[in-house]
Formats: C-alpha cells, structure tokens, sequence
C-alpha cells in the first residue's frame, strides 16, 4: 500500500451523508464572511501590532502587514476553489488527500491542528491581558495570583471553557454569538482609526522604516529568524525586519482558511464559500494597514506596548476612558477568534475521524446539536490547559509555521488537481494557474524561513510525532487503506 493513496474526490462528498457523521447545513455568505472577520480581526490588532513594531519594523509594521496580506491573498485564491468545488469539512486536510494523497493529507492535517489548537490558546491569553485591564478600568478587578501573569492563567481557562460550552451546543447559535461580538469588534476598531487620527505626530512615522540594526546579541542564536541564521548577519528593522514582522503578524490572518472547514455547513458553497473567504480577508487588510498606521503615529514605536498597544497608546496621550472602551472591544474581538480557532480544530479532526485516521468514535455528531460534541470537548480541554499554563508569546511563531506550510501544499495542490481531474465543474478557478499558485507557495516558503531557528527545532519536532502517530494508528486504520486491501483480497 502507497503512503500516496487517495481518497476520490466522489467518496469525499459521499461521506457527508453518513447519518453519524453529517453536519447541519446552516450558514450563509453573510455567516461565513463573519466568520472570517471573527477570526481574523483580533490577535493582529489587539496584541500583535505592538510587539512586531516595537521589535522588527517600526511604523513600517503597516507594509508588513501589506506582505502578509499579499501571501494570504494568493492563497486564499486557491482555497476558494478548492472549497467551492468540494464543499467538505476539514479544509486543507480534505483538499490534499484527494490532490497529493494520504501522507500529505496527515502532514496538513496535524499542521492545522497545531495552527487551530495553538492559536486558540495564544489568543485567549491575550484576551485574558484585556479583560484584566477592563477589569481593572470599571472597578472590579481580578486577582493578579490567577491573571494574565500568574503561574496559572485562570481567566483565560474560564473563558475556553465557556466557549466550549457554546461550539458544543451548535454552529448557528456560536455564530449568533459572534455576529454580536463582531458588531462590538468592529465598532472599537473604527473608533481607534477615528479617533486616533486626531493625536497622530508625524515625527513618530518617521523614519517609516527604521535603518537595519544589528540584533542585541550579534551571534545568531536560536531566535534569529532560520534564513538569517544560514547566511549570518543577524538584524532587525530594515527591509529584513518588515520580512520578519511579516513573518510574525501573518498570524493575523489565520482566519480565512477556518472559513473553509465549514464548507459542509454552508448551504450554497459553491457560491457562499469564496465571498466569503476573499470578502472577509479584504476587509480585514485594509482595517489592519490604518490600524497600525494610527498606533505607530500614536506613540513612538520604540515605546509601544508590547501587550495591549491600542489601549495603552489612548492612555500614553491622555485618554483612559478611550482605553477602557478599547478594552472592552479587544475583549469582545478576542472572543470571537477563539470561538472560531476551537470551532475550525473540531471540524479538521472531525474530517480525519470520518476517514478512520484517528479514532472514528471522536468525530460522532450529536443527535440534537448536530456538532461533534466529542471532539469540540476534548480540544476544549486541550487549549484551556495550554492557555492557562504557558507562558504568552512563546507560540505564535508556532501558529504560523502550521499555517505557512499547510498553505504551501494546498497552492501546490490546484495545478496537480486541475491536470488530474480537470473534468471536475469548478464554480469558481484561481485566475493565473500556475503562475499564481506557485508565486503563493513561494511566498510561504520565503516567510517561514523569516521564522526563527527555534521555532523550526519545535515544529520539527511536532512533526515528528505527527509521523509516528501516523505510523502506528493512522496508516494501519485508514479507511481508504482498508477499501484498498479489501479490492486486493478480493482480486486475489
């Protein structure tokens, strides 16, 4: 048997009307552009910003985020078509087994999960930095001993667990919840760009992009982003360190690709799905780049918070009554993005359960609900320990690894599956193939040398496990593995 088997892109589509394992069919181009903005709007925004400005690009943050979004543009392009045209839940996972084959559906598959599961957790830290200091704003306060800075977060495991709770009960519902948290998110960001306007000095957007600098240690070490530590010269701010913020803010844009792991939620996804992907990500883009522009205009970017820029730079020019509604908005915006990081890890294992690669009994959908309950506990567990006890800002990098490589192979995939099967009706086709899916794999390639050399030593090593997961469970219980020595015993 070939690690290279396939599962056809008919019995992909067949498998969504296993009575066990079927969805409900719910969610509009309205629902699914929302969902996007949910995600997407939030960790780049409220704690992002700050940290990759004041260490990697100055003002010139807004250009990184421009790259980031470029790279997330083409990629997107390559998503739509794939989840329009095989409207299946798992995203990148389901699109690479009928594409590139069964270990390459493994590979991205245990990417997202660390992508979803990973950024689920960096988040709620973040947010539980937010609700602190709106805590603290109005008057109640929270226990420093389990806040943001303790040993053991318990805020941000409070609000995990809450969420669970909510994905748990249904799909429709979390995104009755998320619209209303979207309105709120939406609201707070126009008013930073709004208000914000109005206190920005144009000494502090000056220079636009700092000068290249040495880093503080001048030997690379195993922070120093991987293409810098094969070619020496390890730097910050420069062109190097807009390469490099990119490389950390495209973080902010993970969201997107959880658009299509509900793709067998939507009820038209052949023309719901790519609005919303494309729409979501667009809008974002353009409130992402005025965004930093006001908040490194704001304060000078060598002073910027590294936790809560947006609140702090209201603060640092008089007005804390701005930073308690920032606050209050970064913690409404930050709920979405875990909601739907948590929803989207529960929908790719799902997509792996029903092709018997880990166990099938996880991914059983709940009879009333219709969601995998299951699966959207466990992995609710499984981020509220990690959000309570590791320490912010060590995972990021992390996130975006995952994502990066999983992005690469599915760029890869649409000029192998437009030559393989090009009699498939595609509602939507990416515009340049193959110019444009190979110029966004690159890109991604690029950007995750830009990640540091410690950051690869840890995915490597997730990956290894990934592989011996595979080895013992995944390759000897496939489902299509077994369709396969089924026809081979029965030839015989």
């Amino acid at each position: 048997m070939s690690l290279l088997r396939t599962k056809t892109i008919e019995q992909s589509i067949a498998d969504t009307d296993e009575p066990e394992y079927q969805l409900k069919k719910r969610l509009t181009a309205l629902d699914l552009t929302v969902f996007g903005i949910g995600v997407i709007i939030g960790a780049g925004i409220f704690t992002l910003t700050g940290r990759a400005a004041k260490a990697y690009a100055g003002p010139g943050i807004a250009l990184s985020f421009v790259f980031a979004a470029i790279c997330c543009a083409l990629a997107a392009l390559c998503y739509a078509e794939f989840s329009s045209t095989v409207p299946v839940s798992g995203s990148a996972y389901t699109f690479s087994y009928f594409s590139l084959g069964e270990i390459f559906a493994w590979i991205i598959g245990w990417d997202l999960l660390l992508e979803l599961m990973l950024g689920a957790s960096v988040v709620s830290q973040g947010w539980s930095t937010y609700a602190k200091l709106f805590l603290d704003e109005i008057g109640l306060g929270w226990p420093d001993s389990i806040g943001p800075d303790a040993n053991v977060n318990v805020l941000a495991m409070l609000l995990v667990i809450v969420l669970t709770i909510l994905a748990t009960v249904g799909i429709k519902e979390s995104l009755r919840v998320n619209l209303a948290l979207v309105a709120v998110k939406l609201f707070v960001v126009l008013f930073v760009i709004i208000a914000g306007l109005f206190y920005i000095k144009s000494s502090n957007l000056t220079p636009f992009i700092p000068p290249s600098v040495p880093a503080a240690n001048d030997d690379a070490s195993i922070t120093t982003p991987l293409i810098q530590w094969i070619f020496g010269a390890p730097s910050t701010f420069g062109v190097m360190g807009l390469v490099s913020g990119a490389s950390l803010v495209f973080f902010a844009f993970i969201g997107f690709d959880v658009v299509a792991t509900t793709a067998e939620e939507a009820k038209n996804p052949q023309r719901d799905l790519p609005r919303g992907i494309l729409g979501s990500l667009a809008i974002c883009t353009v409130l992402y780049v005025l965004v930093c522009i006001v908040i490194t205009g704001m304060v000078k970017y060598t002073d910027i918070s590294g936790e809560a820029a947006l609140a702090e730079a209201f603060r640092s020019v008089g007005k804390p009554g701005f930073a308690t509604l920032i606050s209050a908005g970064a913690v409404a915006g930050l709920t979405t993005v875990v909601l739907t990081l948590m929803i989207g890890a529960a929908r790719v294992v799902f997509a792996m359960s029903r092709d018997h690669l880990v166990p099938a009994t996880l991914g059983k959908t709940h009879p009333k609900f219709g969601t995998p309950y299951r699966l959207t506990i466990g992995i609710g567990v499984v981020v509220a320990i990690v959000a309570g006890v590791t320490p912010i800002g060590k995972l990021e990098e992390m996130v975006n690894i995952g994502t990066l490589a999983a992005f690469t192979l599915v760029s890869i995939a649409v000029p192998l599956l437009r030559r393989s099967r090009p009699d498939i009706p595609r509602s939507f086709r990416v515009p340049g193939n193959p110019v444009v899916p190979i110029l966004a794999a690159l890109i991604c390639i690029y950007l995750m040398l830009n990640l540091s050399l410690e950051t690869w030593i840890r995915f490597l090593v997730w990956m290894v496990l990934g592989f011996a997961v595979y080895a013992v469970y995944g390759y000897r219980k496939s489902r299509v593995g077994e369709t396969e020595r089924t026809g081979e015993s029965t030839r015989a």
